[in-house]
């Protein structure tokens, strides 16, 4: 919605938004225009351009006149000039010192955007931070209590099966433990897998599994 949303509000040719992966790397997410996601793929293909000097500083960069700035990409600015662009604002998409993307904002004319419209744009990039960062923590506290839940109930099944074996074969706690841990090596089988068999019975007292 972001890239759509800030080309009609703004007033600007197109949008484009990369954000970073798990290896640091920028990676285009979504554009205004099948032209504008192409020459953001080209800037980070090449490790060139605004997105890639906005994202590796953390502070935005603007450039009102694409064509002239051939010294400073020598091969951005001549494709996005190609791609019939005149400027670009690189937006950071950044919360504190957590930088996680950029924003990229182009027009088709010299000094496309200025002032209180590039400090909206920041706004909306701000805004998109935020809520991006939030999905990652929820679906991050989902994942752990996942985990947590499924070492619980590991560690219940565990329990169970050393009580089994503490009665059949009449050890201790800590006896029955070690049972199950020679029987996992045994058979090179996880120890969930054989607590498992223990309380449903498909492994005999002689630790042989059916």
């Amino acid at each position: 919605m972001l890239a759509p949303r800030v080309v009609d509000l703004l007033g600007i040719t197109a949008c484009g938004v990369a954000l970073v992966d798990h290896h640091g790397t920028l990676s285009v997410v979504a554009a205004s225009s099948e032209k504008t996601r192409l020459l953001e793929l080209f800037q980070i293909q090449s490790s060139e351009g605004p997105s890639l000097d906005c994202y590796r500083t953390g502070l935005p960069v603007h450039e009102p006149d694409l064509p002239s700035a051939v010294e400073r990409w020598p091969n951005f600015a001549p494709a996005a000039r190609d791609a019939g662009f005149s400027a670009v604002h690189a937006l950071p998409l950044r919360l504190r010192d957590t930088v996680i993307g950029t924003m990229n904002l182009f027009g088709s004319a010299a000094d496309a955007l200025e002032g209180e419209a590039v400090a909206l744009a920041q706004a909306f990039a701000d805004v998109a931070t935020i809520g991006i960062l939030h999905e990652r923590t929820v679906r991050e506290y989902e994942l752990v209590a996942e985990q947590l839940q499924s070492a619980l109930n590991s560690r219940i099944l565990i329990e169970q099966a050393k009580g089994v074996l503490a009665e059949r074969l009449s050890l201790s706690v800590d006896e029955a433990f070690a049972w199950l841990r020679d029987n996992a090596r045994r058979h090179n089988r996880k120890l969930h897998d054989v607590a498992a068999a223990v309380v449903d019975g498909s492994v005999d007292l002689d630790g042989k599994i059916r």
